[in-house]
């Protein structure tokens, strides 16, 4: 399978994963981007040597992979590529910084790696809970829940087209790529040579794709703004899902939980 299939086959996935039914999958959108924001933002303020109080911040993607039913190793498989990027980060981090910072069996632990490490965990956490609200949340639905907290339309707009269209374009690649194989059999990928015919198709396909499906969209009623469909209401259960989990961020934010629990047992 090529690297378009691959990707087609992925983007179906998402989807496929956004339309399950679970207790994480029925809650409203709202509720799951309210508490994904809260996560991300509790994440990002902690210090840079805050690596043992940080960690009590996994408890949410674990337990939220489990509620939703998908898979922790999708995640990391479809992520790799930024997984790499995260933990490359901060790989300079040990040779700025040579303060020592604790001893463990002999073996001195500079602030460079304890930050290093902090840093990859912070990444780590960001990516797992915004895939968790992709795969849990259709696009469509997620947008809807923007449009509730006032973004701009136009971005929410932009947003849900650019998604939607990322298929479109990737079928036309994947037309492009076998037409160019059956003309140049034996031949692996496309040739350096043709590269820039071949974008140039790809941009002038585009175009033409775009404007049909824009006036597509405007036959059928589009005047700037989509119109999303009313879900379940905003209930109880979705309020005291948003405020027991903030609440909870906020309480391992402030109180370093790990030294607590390590002050009462040591």
């Amino acid at each position: 399978m090529s690297k378009v299939s691959n990707a087609q086959a992925e983007l179906r996935e998402m989807d496929e994963l956004s339309a399950r039914t679970s207790p994480i999958h029925r809650l409203h959108p709202l509720t799951k981007l309210l508490v994904t924001l809260a996560y991300l933002f509790t994440v990002v303020s902690y210090p840079k040597y805050s690596f043992s109080a940080l960690f009590v911040m996994v408890l949410y993607p674990v337990l939220t992979f489990q509620l939703s039913g998908i898979p922790v190793r999708l995640c990391f498989h479809k992520l790799r590529v930024m997984l790499a990027l995260v933990c490359a980060v901060g790989i300079f981090n040990p040779f700025f910084d040579r303060t020592p910072m604790l001893v463990v069996g002999g073996l001195t632990v500079t602030g460079g790696v304890i930050s290093m490490a902090t840093l990859v965990l912070k990444g780590v956490f960001a990516l797992m809970a915004s895939f968790l609200l992709i795969a849990a949340t259709p696009i469509d639905r997620l947008c809807a829940a923007l449009r509730q907290l006032h973004v701009p339309g136009i971005l929410v707009t932009l947003l849900l087209l650019t998604y939607r269209y990322v298929s479109l374009m990737l079928r036309q690649v994947s037309i492009m790529t076998d037409a160019y194989a059956l003309r140049a059999p034996g031949q692996k990928g496309v040739h350096i040579s043709a590269w820039g015919s071949f974008l140039g198709q790809l941009l002038l396909r585009s175009i033409d794709r775009g404007s049909e499906l824009y006036q597509s969209m405007e036959l059928r009623g589009f005047c700037g703004e989509f119109h999303y469909a009313d879900g379940a209401g905003y209930g109880a259960g979705d309020l005291a899902y948003t405020l027991c989990w903030t609440a909870l961020f906020l309480a391992a934010r402030l109180v370093n939980l790990p030294r607590l629990l390590g002050n009462l047992f040591v």
